[in-house]
């Protein structure tokens, strides 16, 4: 009949062959679907893994050396409250290494031109009480610079060590900043500027500085730079062999610090293994900012960003 086909020698109607090849190939489809979805789950779960273990791989406790040797931990680039300059990474690096019974000593590596006076405050006096908590001692070696912040964190060292060219002082205190007013007024520009509180516009560049917020300026810069001051008399003791020009700002070189009792010796991190510490395995123990977490942060970054334009174009916020 012209209404059937054969199957397997067997006539069959045509509707229900034709039916039969629909739900076969349906059946092949959703098969070939959850397949696809196993697999997309799958990869990224395995994504995800590898970035939590890109993210986490750096803090992992390792497994502590058996042979006595030297702990270092790098303090380089501007010290502030993010990235491998801020106290959140620099902290437990030195908590690590003090903790570690192979190390016989830590050497603080520093190259830095300075930064915040807080986060430095922090590292110092961590320094300061993982010195004492553990009785071994910490010395700093300089490389090309330890300026402002950087020497506030050396001061805290039982002894600095520097190469003859580096750069080391800048002790003191700066608020740096721009005022626009007159070319405001060249361009006819009207600055609107409206706040509760009389000092709210405080050190605003647009806004003329008042002699009452300038004064006020200066007593929190004077305040900020004798603490300064204190510790680096407090970390040098009796070696400091102070002059005018110690702490206006100025820096020298490392050999002059060594005369002005600044730095205590010319030395490398080589040479304080070797000849100080005596211990001349270095181990590493600066943690490092990997990929995952710069990742994370932008991502955090933009996220934020992206909310505060959606809040800035919502009414009532400008």
């Amino acid at each position: 009949m012209e209404n059937e086909v054969h199957v397997n020698g067997q006539p069959v109607p045509w509707e229900r062959a034709t039916i039969e090849k629909l739900l076969f190939a349906e059946l092949r489809e959703r098969r070939a679907a959850r397949r696809w979805r196993t697999l997309r789950t799958a990869l990224w779960l395995g994504l995800i893994g590898a970035l939590a273990w890109l993210l986490w791989s750096d803090h992992l406790p390792s497994a502590t050396p058996s042979s006595a040797h030297t702990a270092m931990v790098s303090i380089k680039g501007e010290i502030s409250d993010t990235g491998e300059g801020s106290a959140e990474y620099i902290l437990p690096a030195l908590r690590s290494a003090m903790e570690d019974k192979g190390a016989q000593a830590l050497v603080l590596l520093i190259n830095s031109p300075g930064g915040s006076p807080v986060q430095a405050g922090l590292i110092h006096d961590e320094v300061r009480r993982l010195r004492a908590l553990h009785d071994k001692p910490v010395y700093a070696v300089v490389e090309e610079s330890c300026a402002s912040a950087a020497y506030y964190i050396a001061a805290a060292a039982d002894r600095i060590y520097v190469d003859k060219a580096s750069l080391v002082g800048s002790i003191g205190v700066l608020i740096d900043g721009f005022g626009a007013v007159g070319a405001l007024e060249k361009l006819g520009v009207e600055r609107r500027l409206l706040t509760a509180g009389e000092n709210k516009g405080f050190l605003d560049p647009f806004s003329p500085q008042s002699e009452a917020h300038r004064a006020h300026a200066q007593r929190m810069l004077d305040q900020i730079h004798q603490q300064f001051i204190d510790v680096v008399r407090q970390g040098r003791g009796e070696r400091l062999k102070e002059t005018p020009d110690m702490f206006s700002g100025l820096f020298w070189t490392g050999e002059q610090a060594v005369q002005l009792g600044l730095a205590d010796q010319l030395g490398s991190l080589d040479m304080v293994a070797r000849e100080v510490v005596k211990a001349e395995k270095l181990v590493d123990y600066t943690n490092k900012q990997n990929f995952a977490e710069r990742f994370a942060k932008r991502l955090g970054a933009q996220v934020g960003e992206g909310a505060l334009a959606a809040l800035r174009g919502a009414p009532g916020w400008r």
